[in-house]
């Protein structure tokens, strides 16, 4: 079964979409297989990372802006604004697919973590995260 997930993320950051997520995975009725999530652009990654403290995205975020920060004179790319390139780089930094086991019709999910679309822009438009699940029917 193929979905899709579409996201508007109204500033840069991390944002769980896990929710919605385990709707689509319930619907397709697969038992046991695999989830595989791959996000349409070229500006946005995705993460599975912990749900729990809001502390540690907030870390995450501020990490990677100071790793790839804007306004780096080596950026040629830079029509679309100060954001972009760096927005770019991070999206290329850190992944754009996931692959999540399914077990008794439920994400394999560890106790504390969550599935996430990292924003790279300011002002980003709607995302799509595409949604494969395959395996063994349920009941």
């Amino acid at each position: 079964m193929i979905a899709r997930i579409r996201l508007t993320p109204r500033s840069a950051g991390l944002h769980e979409f896990t929710a919605e997520l385990t709707r689509v995975v319930a619907s397709a009725r697969v038992r046991e297989g695999l989830c595989t999530l791959f996000v349409q652009h070229t500006s946005a990654s995705l993460l599975i990372q912990e749900n729990a403290d809001p502390s540690a995205r907030r870390d995450l975020e501020r990490w990677l802006a100071r790793l790839v920060p804007e306004d780096d004179p080596l950026y040629t790319h830079t029509l679309e604004g100060p954001d972009d390139m760096p927005a770019h780089v991070r999206a290329a930094l850190t992944a754009t697919s996931l692959s999540i086991p399914i077990e008794a019709g439920a994400l394999v999910l560890g106790t504390w973590q969550g599935v996430y679309l990292w924003e790279h822009r300011r002002r980003p438009g709607l995302r799509t995260v595409v949604v494969y699940v395959a395996g063994a029917a349920g009941d």
